[in-house]
């Protein structure tokens, strides 16, 4: 009996054990969860707006933000841009623009805008990105430019090796916009941007040196360029 008894009670304390056990595994398993849960998350954020080009879009410049007012060095223009790389190659095309194809007034230059007024997914999205300018937002249509000033331009935008596109050459046509069209992760942009800054740090070369677009080699790369483009 009193083996009965032991056994019994031995049954009994291995069904608590067991039992303890069991809450303890479950109870350790709710306590992991929101871990998991919040790893999960980290793993796979929120993924920021972009613009057409995909570069996030800002709500706003010069607070909490990559665009920032920054001057067009040569000129009294300022424009709202991404700072960096961005802003490298499109202050360039604002600079020999302004110099080269027609005098750019302060009210003819526009950068950063917010979203609202947008086209989502078009070209024109970019300017929320602070990766676009508008240059004489009232000359948007088809035939805005003299032939000699469109040399010009094709010019610039063989500068920038085909990071730059003019919304000249897209459907609908919107000759006032211009837009870095390689994306954040494509080296061609710090490639460029670094070229261009180079050439601002050496005499007789970048913006403000007067070139020749009919020279053979320069009229040549643009023309490559506008051609690919165009395809």
């Amino acid at each position: 009996m009193r083996k009965d008894r032991s056994v019994q009670n031995g049954i009994t304390r291995r069904a608590v054990v067991v039992s303890a056990a069991a809450i303890g595994a479950m109870t350790a398993m709710g306590s992991l969860t929101p871990t998991a849960a919040s790893a999960a998350t980290k793993k796979h954020p929120k993924k920021l707006p972009t613009s057409a080009n995909g570069w996030t879009i800002e709500k706003e410049a010069n607070h909490v933000s990559t665009v920032w007012t920054r001057p067009v060095s040569g000129t009294s223009l300022k424009v709202d841009v991404r700072i960096g790389d961005v802003e490298a190659i499109l202050v360039h095309v604002i600079r020999r623009f302004h110099y080269e194809v027609e005098q750019i007034q302060g009210i003819d230059l526009v950068g950063w805008r917010e979203t609202g007024g947008l086209r989502k997914g078009a070209p024109e999205s970019n300017l929320a990105s602070g990766t676009a300018v508008r240059i004489r937002p009232g000359a948007s249509a088809k035939g805005g430019l003299f032939p000699l000033q469109e040399l010009a331009l094709r010019d610039i935008l063989a500068d920038c090796e085909g990071v730059v596109r003019w919304a000249g050459d897209d459907s609908p046509v919107d000759e006032s916009l211009f837009y870095i069209c390689a994306g954040p992760d494509d080296e061609r942009v710090s490639t460029v941007a670094n070229k261009l800054r180079n050439w601002n740090g050496t005499p007789g070369a970048g913006a403000g040196v007067i070139q020749n677009p009919r020279d053979s080699k320069r009229r040549e790369a643009a023309r490559k360029l506008a051609r690919q483009q165009a395809s």
